[in-house]
């Protein structure tokens, strides 16, 4: 039977891959009428460094491909598609854009890509590859002469543009921007193509110290980075959105690095705080200027840092990294071939900032302290005149965080309308910030219905809340929607698709229903207005995990706490939230053969079957997910989904390959999802998983856009904080990791509304106003949340999620997460886990190997603590199925693990 359905399942995907590329034509018609204007008919230049093999467009010197000297059939730049990419207005690398004005006239906008005209070469000698005069492809009005230089620089890539002013008066450039054309296009691709083929880049806004890393999608092999040269500080990363290539769940866009920004600050992006300050700069007569950016190769994706240093620019490690709770004490590395000269912060007195010591290794590090919630820029100036800035989101200490937001969904989100016409209350709905109110009505069903992630999102976090930060005020309106809304209603309680979950509670169908039911202002005719036969669906599968984890919050309440949760024994949560995931595998089969976006949530579920001694039911599904980690184990890339490339089924694969001893499988999706994941001196990128197009699905501004800390940050955190407890000496993955458990609670607002994400567009740099899929992300930071403490070889002893005292053999770390239940001692692989109960402090004897934990007092729901850990330890207490039960005092109690 499981060959049968492993069967089917390969059938289907092939039929998705051939499907999509039967679209292929269909994705090109918006330009593949128009008149070919490139030149490529005349053919290519070809030029090699040490380090690079460069192809070039002959008639207009754009590149057509870029490849390591190592590998050359691997091209960054999208060459596979220049035949249909040769038309105006289609940027490529090595095009320029300018924003100029002359004297007190207007901003006047020029482009090398809008009206393509074959540029003249200019003769190449010594270190120069290919030069053009570029003054065909431009309006005759320009007022300034622009000439374009490759050259080979001890083995790398220069870009140089060399700018004149010809003319008698003064031009102000208000704009400057470098198109950075690489090959992120993945329509028409299969999985192992795109993987095979395509990269994905991040940019690290950082003035001169910033840069762009473009990395193969496998996450394998040499990384490409574009480094600042001359005159090129990295000010602001436009989207490129008049370039026509079209933009969908295929293609992100593409964007440009700019050095200069100030007319576009006045002008479409006005009103808006950018990352850096927009500036300017004015071109005399007869004056140039030379503005170059630098191509280099790192050895892998984790060598990317150290390139940076070698090419003799700044770098800058933030920890815990660059969300920065106001109680926790931060800490920041900085390293530069140039003294610091200077240190503001902007807005003035949002950090506080000091200098602590210079280490030995070179680095100089500093405190820093958050003052002021919201966002902040540490702007370092070296003496050398080289600027550097840091952006970190201050946000409050991380217990305050969550408790406004769980007061939040449970009081401005929390929807009692007992006459509601969809049975919808009481429940936890979504939200329009802007508007201030609740969203009972949406053109996107799924929405204003409670389920699929744009609808279950904020009554998922709610739950999810709970688990971290019990309230039982809050708990006891969830118990009411768990019992009146969710079960019974999101979730069939009797018939053939019992346990199966709804696609939507709301749906529009108006012959159905009575009159006004609709709001006649939003416009229901769109494919997603489901009607009611759809909205019952129980065929998708990734609806299954948010239910499946409200049952195992509120069996986690139930069983380890007293007083919280009464309404049914836990046991009946346990076996709900079984029943849950095993009707996934039965009646939503198809998708059920990807990863999910939550699906950990199905293995904490199996380790408290196996932990309560419901061995059948454990059996059950540990099957059930092996046929499906089997299927993953025989695919190449196993990370396929309801959309051609997807950044949320890896979170799921990891795990259950790591579970079940899959290593190579667990690599694989390791390898992968670092590819997309980086870590870099920014809160909005560092830990910042990619996706692109869930605006459209669970947004209020309806865009394909680069989101900043969307769900998949906090989702794959799971599996990069997994691997680094795995790994407890590759101090790479704890950044990166802890970077995207941070991005999960990033954006939370100060009265503690949730949002789908923030919009990284330089016109917008701002919240989404609904709350749409949050809830997953939520997901992530609340069963991943932890304290890790380890000793690196640059900085010494440092800690994620706590503030340390170190000495000599010893190092005190006083807890900072909201639900202070879970440490890591990374010198000893040691990872303790509280089932209830919480810790104040932990103190590590290194000399010793002894461990004490400090628990904090009894309350009226938590007289106990039960401890677990990965490793075998002896405590004077008697066990409860596999963890210590340790009554707890009423004053903090010292607990000793001699290891």
């Amino acid at each position: 039977m499981i060959n049968q359905r492993l069967q089917k399942s390969l059938i289907l995907i092939l039929f998705m891959v051939l499907a999509f590329k039967g679209h292929s034509q269909e994705y090109w018609d918006n330009i593949t009428g128009r008149p070919s204007t490139l030149g490529v008919e005349k053919g290519f230049v070809e030029v090699k460094t040490a380090q690079f093999h460069l192809k070039l467009v002959k008639a207009s010197q754009t590149v057509a491909g870029l490849a390591p000297a190592e590998d050359t059939t691997f091209n960054f730049t999208p060459g596979e598609r220049l035949k249909i990419r040769d038309k105006d207005s289609l940027y490529h690398l090595g095009d320029i854009n300018l924003m100029l004005k002359t004297g007190q006239g207007q901003w006047k906008d020029y482009s090398s890509a809008y009206t393509r005209k074959p540029v003249s070469q200019i003769s190449s000698e010594g270190n120069i590859l290919a030069a053009s005069d570029m003054a065909n492809t431009f309006p005759k009005d320009i007022p300034l002469s622009i000439k374009r230089y490759y050259e080979n620089d001890n083995g790398d890539l220069v870009l140089r543009f060399v700018l004149t002013n010809p003319g008698k008066e003064s031009v102000e450039i208000g704009a400057l921007g470098i198109p950075m054309v690489f090959n992120n296009i993945l329509e028409g691709k299969s999985l192992d193509e795109a993987h095979a083929d395509n990269v994905f880049f991040d940019p690290y806004i950082g003035m001169d110290a910033g840069y762009l890393e473009v990395k193969h999608l496998n996450g394998k092999g040499t990384a490409l980075l574009v480094l600042p040269q001359e005159n090129m500080p990295f000010q602001a990363y436009r989207p490129l959105l008049n370039d026509p290539t079209r933009r969908s769940i295929v293609f992100e866009g593409f964007h440009e690095w700019m050095p200069l920004s100030k007319a576009y600050a006045e002008t479409q992006w006005k009103g808006v705080k950018q990352w850096n300050t927009p500036t300017s700069t004015v071109l005399q007569p007869g004056e140039k200027r030379d503005f170059a950016i630098k191509f280099v190769l790192a050895k892998n994706i984790r060598e990317i840092q150290q390139t940076v240093l070698k090419n003799k620019m700044p770098v800058a490690v933030g920890i815990p990294g660059y969300v920065l709770p106001q109680d926790v004490d931060g800490r920041l590395f900085v390293k530069s071939p140039s003294e610091v000269k200077k240190i503001t912060i902007k807005p003035e007195g949002a950090v506080s900032i000091r200098k602590k010591e210079t280490l030995k290794n070179g680095y100089v590090e500093y405190m820093v302290e958050g003052q002021q919630w919201g966002r902040a820029r540490i702007v370092i100036e070296y003496k050398d005149g080289k600027q550097q800035t840091i952006n970190y989101k201050i946000i409050k200490p991380e217990a305050e965080v969550i408790a406004n937001l769980g007061n939040f969904l449970t009081t401005k989100q929390w929807f009692d309308n007992e006459k509601d016409p969809f049975n919808r209350a009481p429940s936890v709905i979504s939200y329009d910030y802007e508007a201030k109110q609740q969203v009972a009505q949406d053109s996107r069903a799924w929405i204003a219905g409670l389920s699929d992630e744009g609808g279950a999102g904020s009554w998922l976090a709610a739950m999810m809340k709970q688990y971290a930060q019990p309230d039982k005020d809050e708990i006891e309106k969830l118990s009411g929607f768990v019992h009146k809304t969710l079960w019974g209603g999101i979730q069939y309680a009797d018939g053939k698709n019992k346990y199966g979950v709804k696609k939507s509670m709301f749906y529009y169908q108006p012959d159905s229903m009575p009159k006004n039911t609709y709001n006649d202002t939003v416009n229901y005719k769109t494919w997603a207005a489901w009607n009611h036969k759809h909205a019952n669906d129980p065929g998708r599968s990734y609806n299954y995990p948010h239910v499946t984890a409200a049952y195992w919050v509120m069996y986690r309440l139930a069983r380890y706490h007293t007083k919280l949760v009464t309404e049914k024994p836990w046991n009946w949560y346990l076996k709900q939230a079984y029943h849950t995931a095993i009707a996934m595998t039965k009646l939503a089969p198809y998708y059920a053969q990807f990863g999910q976006m939550e699906g950990t949530v199905f293995l904490c579920v199996l380790k408290d079957l196996q932990h309560e001694g419901l061995d059948e039911l454990a059996l059950d599904l540990e099957q059930k997910m092996k046929a499906r980690a089997d299927h993953w184990k025989s695919l190449n890339y196993p990370f396929g989904s309801e959309m051609p490339w997807d950044s949320t089924g890896q979170e799921e694969v990891f795990m259950w390959s790591d579970y079940f001893g899959y290593a190579g499988k667990a690599n694989v999706t390791l390898n992968a999802i670092l590819a997309y994941m980086p870590t870099m001196p920014h809160w909005a990128y560092n830990g910042n998983a990619r996706r692109y197009w869930d605006f459209l699905y669970g947004g209020k501004l309806s865009r394909v856009e680069r989101q900043i800390h969307h769900y998949g940050s906090a989702l794959n955190a799971i599996p990069v904080l997994k691997a680094y407890q795995n790994s407890p000496n590759d101090f790479y993955l704890l950044k990166v990791g802890y970077g995207g458990l941070m991005g999960g609670i990033a954006n939370i607002t100060e009265d503690g509304f949730g949002p789908a994400a923030f919009h990284s567009f330089p016109q917008t740099l701002a919240i989404d106003y609904l709350s749409g899929d949050y809830g997953s992300g939520f997901f992530g930071y609340a069963v991943n949340s932890a304290s890790y403490l380890t000793k690196t070889a640059n900085f010494g002893w440092v800690s994620f999620g706590g503030n340390i005292k170190a000495e000599k053999k010893q190092v005190e770390m006083s807890l900072t997460t909201a639900a202070r239940n879970k440490v890591f001692i990374a010198p000893e692989a040691l990872l303790i886990t509280l089932d209830a109960g919480s810790m104040d402090k932990v103190i590590y004897n290194e000399e010793k190997r002894r461990v004490i934990l400090y628990l904090n007092p009894k309350n009226e729901y938590t007289p106990n603590a039960y401890i677990r850990t990965n490793k075998k330890i002896e405590l004077p207490f008697k066990k409860d199925k596999g963890a210590f039960l340790i009554p707890l005092k009423n004053s903090i109690q010292p607990i000793e693990i001699q290891l």
